[in-house]
Order: structure tokens, then sequence, then C-alpha cells
């Protein structure tokens, strides 16, 4: 009995409470009747109690037989468990590689034997039985996760995991997922747009025969590009075209990178009727509405750049620039200039007080062109102010400054950023000049509270960092300097009786302006440039004032000096100069330092190198015009013109600035071998 007992070993649900309480009760009354049987009569009691022996024996002998069948049940499920388990490694389209400490496979299941050919590989190391592989499992260690990751190994793609820990690596097959997947995404639709940059200025001093014959070679070399490249082109009107492409298909037009701009360029060119192409695609989205809204602001932005040049986006990525290799021609008119100026006059009307600002650390242009929107508000019988802290200036400005407040002791030209602050109110207009990059404004906090009233007068390339809803802009890649464009502005409005719009000094203000950004009419100057120094001229500007004004500063001369002799040609062409690590120098110093090296013979383009505070680096850029500076200084986060930019860089070294100047120019050089 003792060995049946020991033998005998009870399932766990037997063991539950509740089923041995259960159990335990119906003995309980089975005893009970036996007793009360005993007393009705004894043989009655007799069989009864031969019952309750009876049902103890039968309950253990079927708790015996229960407990074998569980048993054997449960051992038949764990044999049939781990067979599958063994049939799945060896059988499954699953590829399993164990392997040991020191990288040696120590198995291979069959199914991943199939993708090794075969060779032996038990007892190799992995990159010996495949330096892919190897490599793959390198970089899944590297990076210290048991995550999937999708690999390609050889043709195939893979879901790959690798547990270190045990030593295995699976392997599963999702090729034919994957290639749905590419299908999808390679065809999913990209939306362009196609603006001809200048072709009504053309058009307007062409004869019929020769603009038919300039047309149709546009839609021929658009159509035939399009071909190419399997997309679809449709000309919508004189000057503007609809491309519709699939992904893979503009992916290959990116890498040919939109080689139909500079075949449009050169051969337009040649025949002396120059015609340049600005173009904005978008793709990504699910939504072809956002997709076409995207590819208008692409299409703007690239305008807004100069044109030349290809705008690639896809929705909420940062944008992607291809072309902008030429100087942007003189392409605005001056019915843009009157009708802007007007529209800014109707605005005044509608406003309490203007507030004027430059980028930070103001410069002539930057004043010269704020002191010419002050003065128009204030014709409009609107009370404004050019936003200037007069004690902490550029020496420049500072003579400005000091001539004025010598000739008006109660001038009231200039406010500081705290008085600009106290007086806004929500009924105010931001006008901002010399830039359109929000983050170098010159007080962040007015422009953060008057950001929804916002105008925008610039001549530099719009970039991707520009305010989100302005009331009105005016940016023209084409001028030499917001002081030209403030010009002509001035130029159309219509002062009472005898009253001028601007004094001799501020006139003089607004040439000087106009100088300093156009390195004295040597540069990015066309015949707006000179008519608009005419203007000033006529109305009192005096040209000897402005080289006074601008005269330099022996120590300013000296620091330059310095700088210019630590230039050194790193690039062929290309001059790069560095300051010294613990000094701190003034941007427009650095800005002449690049400026002066282009007067070199060799110097194609330069670059100047300084530190600008604790915390950051500046870099000014300038070119001759056949190196895009712009490009080059748009890799580090900054931008500007063709052939003059900068950007900013922070927390690193003047030499640390330097090598990432280099890796900009070699990859600039190298997308444009």
């Amino acid at each position: 009995m003792k060995k049946f007992l020991r033998k005998l070993e009870l399932p766990e649900f037997v063991k539950d409470s509740r089923l041995l309480i259960a159990v335990l009760s119906v003995f309980l009354l089975t005893v009970i009747s036996t007793v009360v049987a005993f007393f009705i009569n004894a043989i009655f009691g007799v069989a009864m109690l031969l019952i309750f022996i009876l049902e103890i024996f039968w309950a253990i002998f079927g708790i015996y037989i229960l407990a074998q069948n569980t048993n054997d049940y449960a051992a038949n499920l764990s044999y049939r468990i781990k067979r599958g388990e063994q049939e799945a490694m060896i059988k499954m389209p699953l590829g399993i590689l164990l392997y040991d400490e020191s990288r040696h496979v120590q198995w291979v299941n069959p199914y991943l034997q199939l993708y090794l050919g075969d060779q032996d590989a038990i007892g190799k190391t992995i990159e010996s039985v495949d330096k892919k592989l190897g490599k793959l499992v390198d970089e899944a260690l590297e990076a210290k996760t048991s995550q999937s990751k999708v690999v390609k190994w050889g043709e195939r793609q893979f879901e790959m995991v690798v547990q270190d820990s045990i030593g295995v690596i699976y392997l599963l097959d999702i090729t034919r997922y994957a290639d749905i997947a590419d299908k999808y995404r390679a065809e999913r639709l990209a939306i362009g747009q196609i603006f001809i940059d200048n072709y009504d200025e053309l058009s307007e001093r062409m004869h019929d025969q020769e603009l038919a014959r300039t047309s149709t070679y546009l839609q021929t070399t658009l159509n035939d590009y399009a071909k190419k490249f399997n997309s679809f082109l449709k000309r919508i009107d004189e000057d503007h075209f609809l491309l519709l492409a699939h992904l893979q298909d503009l992916e290959a037009m990116e890498e040919d990178k939109f080689s139909v701009l500079d075949k449009i360029r050169l051969e337009t060119s040649r025949n002396n009727t120059p015609l340049t192409l600005s173009v904005g695609i978008a793709y990504g989205g699910e939504s072809l509405r956002k997709i076409a809204n995207q590819a208008q602001a692409n299409l703007d932005l690239a305008l807004g750049r100069g044109g030349d040049q290809v705008v690639l986006r896809e929705l909420g990525q940062v944008a992607r620039f291809y072309g902008g290799k030429s100087n942007p021609m003189e392409k605005r008119t001056r019915v843009r200039a009157r009708m802007v100026s007007q529209a800014l006059g109707e605005l005044f009307k509608d406003v309490d007080q203007v507030f004027v600002q430059g980028h930070q650390r103001p410069d002539m242009d930057s004043v010269g062109s704020g002191i010419g929107v002050v003065k128009i508000a204030r014709l409009h019988g609107v009370k404004a102010h050019f936003l200037l802290d007069t004690e902490h200036c550029n020496y420049d400005v500072d003579r400005l400054v000091k001539k004025m407040q010598a000739k008006n002791p109660n001038l009231d030209l200039f406010l500081s950023p705290e008085e600009a602050n106290a007086e806004a109110t929500p009924n105010s207009l931001l006008v901002l000049v010399d830039h359109s990059k929000y983050s170098i404004t010159y007080d962040q906090n007015l422009y953060n509270r008057l950001k929804n009233r916002i105008v925008v007068i610039d001549h530099h390339r719009r970039g991707e960092e520009f305010p989100e809803n302005p009331m009105l802009t005016y940016v023209e890649p084409y001028a030499s300097s917001a002081s030209e464009l403030v010009t002509e502005m001035v130029e159309y409005q219509q002062p009472e009786e005898d009253n001028r719009v601007l004094t001799n000094l501020e006139a003089t203000a607004m040439l000087a302006g106009i100088t300093v950004d156009s390195k004295e009419f040597s540069l990015r100057t066309g015949t707006r440039t000179f008519d608009a120094a005419s203007y000033l001229r006529s109305i009192g500007a005096d040209s000897s004032l402005v080289s006074e004004i601008l005269k330099e500063d022996i120590s300013s001369f000296l620091v330059r000096t310095h700088l210019v002799s630590s230039l050194q040609m790193l690039r062929p062409k290309m001059a790069i100069m560095q300051g010294p690590e613990n000094k701190i120098i003034d941007p427009i110093i650095t800005a002449q330092a690049a400026d002066t090296a282009l007067d070199l013979e060799g110097v194609a383009a330069s670059f100047a190198i300084t530190r600008r505070s604790n915390e950051s680096i500046g870099i000014s850029a300038r070119s001759m015009g056949k190196i895009n500076v712009q490009v080059i200084m748009e890799k580090l986060g900054g931008g500007g013109h063709l052939s003059n930019a900068a950007t900013q860089l922070k927390d690193i070294s003047v030499d640390e600035a330097c090598q990432k100047l280099l890796s900009a120019i070699d990859e600039y050089l190298a997308e444009n071998s």
C-alpha cells in the first residue's frame, strides 16, 4: 500500500483546495449516512459501510488512473513541443546560426545553409564564412540591442536578430515583402512646378518668330527630359509647367542633379536669349493637395533664392537644393517696386506704430534701409522708429549716429529694444530689413510679440527659416542691397508740397548702405543699383561724407591685417583665414578680411573664420561669382548670396570650424565636378 501511495503522484489540479473541500464533503456525508444507517438497521449499516469502503477504494484508484493519464499527456505534449521546436529549427523558413564566444560557427540549420551554398561553416568564424554576414553581425553587436533590424545580404533582404548572450543569430527572409514595400515607395507620386524665370522680359524684346522658336525649344527640351525619366509634363502657361513623376524617377533626376537646368541656361545663352528655370518639387504625403501646396511653396522658395535652381522637399523634411550656379540676373521691374511701395503705404494706414529692425550687429545697409522705411512710414503720418542701441554699435554706424545727433540734438529716429517692447501694441507693425532669417533678428522679443504682423524687405536669397505669415514680402536677391530696394520705394512716395522724404544725411546713410554691400559698386551691381545711387545723389547724398563715415579705425585695420596675414590656400583658388582661438573679433572686421582677400591674385573665393563670442564661431565667405559660397555656407547652417554668405557655429573651436568648412568645400566641389 505504501509503495502504491509513493507511486501515486497527484496532479496539480487535484491538489486544488476547492476540489479537496468538495471531495472531503462527500466523504463526510457518506460517513454520517453510514452511522445513521447503523442506528436504523444493522444490515443497512453494514451495506452502507461496504459502499463507503468501496467508494474510498474507487476514489483512490480513479485518482491514480487520472494522475497516470495526466502524466502521460504532459509527457506526450512535452515531446511534441520539443519535436516541433526541432522541426522548426531544421525545416522552418528561418535561418538560425549558433556561435561561440570567439565567433566560430557551432551549428547552422538547413534553411540557412541554403544561403551559404555547399561550404562547410562549422568551426569557421562568421566573417570567414561570409564577409558581408560578418559585417552585419558586427554592426548589430555594436548597436548593443536585441531588436530586429532589416538588412540586405546578397540580393535578398532579411529581418535579423542577434542574441549575443546565448550566441544565436536569426535571419528571416522578407525579400518578397520588402520588394512590395519598395515598389509602393518607388511608385509614390511627386508633384513639381517649373517656372521660366525671365520669360516675360525676354519675350518683350523678341520678334514673334524668335519667341516661337524659343518657346518650342523649351517645350521640346523639357518634354525630352521628362520622357527620359518616365515622367509627365504639361504646359499650363507660357512660362509655367506641371511635372508629375514617380519617386523612383525623381530619385534618378536627383542623381542626374537636374541637368536640364544647366542645358537650358547654356544653350539659350549661346543664342543671346538667356533663360533659367526655377523648380519646386514635393513628395511623401498621402494627400495630393498637401503635396501640391508644398510644391508651390518650394517654387516660391526657389524664386526667393534667385531662381535657376531646384528646391526638392519631402513633406515634413528639410529642403534640398540643386543648381543656383549662376549669378541672379536683374529680373525685378519698376512696376514691382511701385506696387510694393504702394502696398506698404496702405499697411501703414492701419497701424498705430511702426518698428523697423535689422539683423544682429546691424551694418550700414541695415541701418540705411531701416531709416528709409521709417521716413516712408512717417510720411504717411505714422509713428515709426528704427531699433538700435546707440551706445553699442559698429564704428561706421556710430559715426553716422553722432553726425545725426550733432545735426539734430532732438533726434528721435532710433529707439532702444527695451523702449520698443514697452510701446508695442497688438496693432503695431514690425518691418524686418536686410534679413529674413528670424533667428538673427535684432530683438527676438519684439519679433515674437509681433510675428503675425511682419513685413520683410531683404536682398538675400530666401532660406528655409522665414517668417510664417508675413503681411508683405519684398525679397529680391538681384538687388545689391536692402538700401537699393528701399531707395526705389522712396522714389514712388509723393510728399506734400515741398516736403522731402529724406534729409541730406539720411540719403547719405542709404548711399553708404549701397556702397558697403556692393563693395564700392564692384560686386552684385546692376543698372538699377546705379539708378538708385544717382537718385540719392540728386536729393543730397554726399559721397565724400560716405567715405568719411566708412573710414576704418586704426585698431580695426590692424586686426584685419593680422587676420589677412593668416591666409592659406588650403583648396585651389580658395583662401582661408583663421583668427586666434582666444580673441573675439568683430563680424564686420571678419567680413572685411574676406573682402580684402578677394583682391589678391589667384583667389576666387575667400573664407574668414573668427571667434564671435565664447560660445560661437563665425565664418564670412566671399567669391567673385564662379564659386557659390551660399551653397557652401548652407551646408554649415548659414546662407546669403552666391558671392556673399556667412554662418555661425556653436560650441566648437576655430580649428574644428576650419575642418567643418573644408569638408563642406570638398562636398561642394564633388557635387560640381
